[in-house]
C-alpha cells in the first residue's frame, strides 16, 4: 500500500488534535508516514502510533526553533524524496499553508489549502473545498505531481487505530536559505482556559450587538460554561472589544466547529465567510430580519442580554 506523508504540528512533543484528523484521512489513501520535528519530536510518536502513524520520522535540529519555516521545508522535502509518498498532508494553519506551498513549489507538483475532506479516488486523492463563503461545495484533485493538500481543522473525527509507529531519524540537509531569517524573540500566548478558536469543537461569538467590550463577559460565561472557544466578528473587533486574533470571518479565522453560537451577530458575508462550514450553527438577534437567519439550524428572536444568560445559566444547571 501506498504511504502518506502527515506533517505533525506538536507543540514540545504534544500532538495537536488537527494532526491526529489528518492521520484519519491519511489512512483513506494509504499508510501514514508522520514528520515531527524540533524539540520534542520523539516524543510524539506514542499519540501518532495510536493514531495509525506506521512511522515516525524525526528530526530536533535547533534550526526548525531559531529560523523561520525554510528549515522545516527543508526537513518536509527530505522526507518526501526518502518516501516517495501518495500525497502529502498538511494542517491548514498558516504556517502549515506557507510549508506546503514552498514545498510544492520545489517538487514541482499541484497543491490544494483548505480541504475540508478527502476521499480515494481513481487518479489520486479527491479533496472536498467549500467556495464562495462556503455557497458551493467542491471536488477536485491534482494532475500534476505528487498532491500537496493542507486540511482545515475540524474536517475529520479522531478515529485510534493503533499501528507499529516505529521511530525513524530523518537525516535533512538545510538549505542556504534555511538560515535567512532568525527568531530573535518570542512572547508565549496567556492561557484563556478555552480551547483554540480555529480547533474548537464550540464556539460562542458576539458581535456587533455586544454593545461593548465589558459586555463580552456574558459571552465568555456561556463559552466557560460549554467548554467552547471565544470568536467575534469584525465590527466587534474593529470596535475594540475583543483581540483581533480572536475574529471570525474573511479577514480573520475561518473555523468549522461542531456547533457555533452567534450572538448579536448580523450575519455579513464578510463574517458568513469564517463561519459558513460549522455543522451546526445556532443565531441569537433580536432583528428577525437579520441575515444571519437564513444560514442558521436554530434562531432566536431576542435580546442576547437576556437570553445568553438565560441559556448559561440553563447549560450549568444541566453539568449540576
Amino acid at each position: 500500500m501506498a504511504e502518506v506523508l502527515v506533517y505533525v504540528d506538536h507543540v514540545d512533543g504534544a500532538v495537536r488534535k488537527p494532526t491526529l484528523e489528518l492521520l484519519t484521512l491519511a489512512r483513506r489513501l494509504g499508510e501514514p508516514v508522520a514528520v515531527a520535528l524540533g524539540n520534542g519530536a520523539a516524543d510524539t510518536a506514542a499519540a501518532l502510533a495510536e493514531h495509525g502513524a506506521v512511522k515516525v520520522l524525526t528530526n530536533d535540529a535547533a534550526e526548525f526553533a531559531d529560523y523561520l519555516v525554510v528549515p522545516k521545508v527543508d526537513a518536509l522535502q527530505a522526507a518526501y524524496e526518502a518516501v516517495q509518498p501518495a500525497a502529502v498532508l498538511v494542517p491548514s494553519s498558516a504556517e502549515g499553508k506557507e510549508i506546503a506551498a514552498r514545498l510544492a513549489v520545489r517538487i514541482k507538483s499541484g497543491i490544494i489549502t483548505d480541504a475540508v475532506d478527502l476521499e480515494a479516488g481513481d487518479e489520486g486523492p479527491v479533496a472536498t473545498q467549500s467556495a464562495f463563503a462556503a455557497s458551493f461545495t467542491t471536488k477536485s484533485r491534482i494532475t500534476q505531481g505528487t498532491p500537496v493538500i493542507t486540511v482545515k481543522p475540524n474536517s475529520a473525527a479522531v478515529e485510534a487505530a493503533p499501528a507499529a509507529g516505529a521511530v525513524e531519524a530523518l537525516a535533512v540537509s538545510f538549505s542556504d536559505a534555511a538560515t535567512g531569517t532568525k527568531v530573535t524573540a518570542r512572547t508565549p500566548r496567556e492561557s484563556t482556559g478555552r480551547p483554540e478558536l480555529t480547533e474548537a469543537a464550540i464556539v460562542v461569538s458576539g458581535g456587533r450587538g455586544v454593545n461593548g467590550a465589558e459586555n463580552f463577559a456574558i459571552i465568555e460565561a456561556l463559552a466557560n460554561s460549554l467548554g467552547a472557544a471565544v470568536g467575534a466578528s469584525r465590527a466587534a473587533v474593529d470596535a475594540g472589544w475583543y483581540p483581533h486574533s480572536n475574529q471570525v470571518g474573511q479577514t480573520g479565522k475561518s473555523v468549522s466547529p461542531q456547533l457555533y453560537i452567534a450572538s448579536g451577530i448580523s450575519g455579513a458575508i464578510q463574517h458568513r465567510a469564517g463561519m459558513q462550514t460549522s455543522k451546526t450553527i445556532v443565531a441569537i438577534n433580536k432583528d428577525a430580519e437579520a441575515p444571519i437567519f437564513d444560514l442558521v439550524d436554530y434562531g432566536v428572536v431576542g435580546d442576547l442580554f437576556e437570553v445568553v444568560p438565560q441559556l448559561t445559566e440553563e447549560v450549568n444547571t444541566r453539568k449540576g
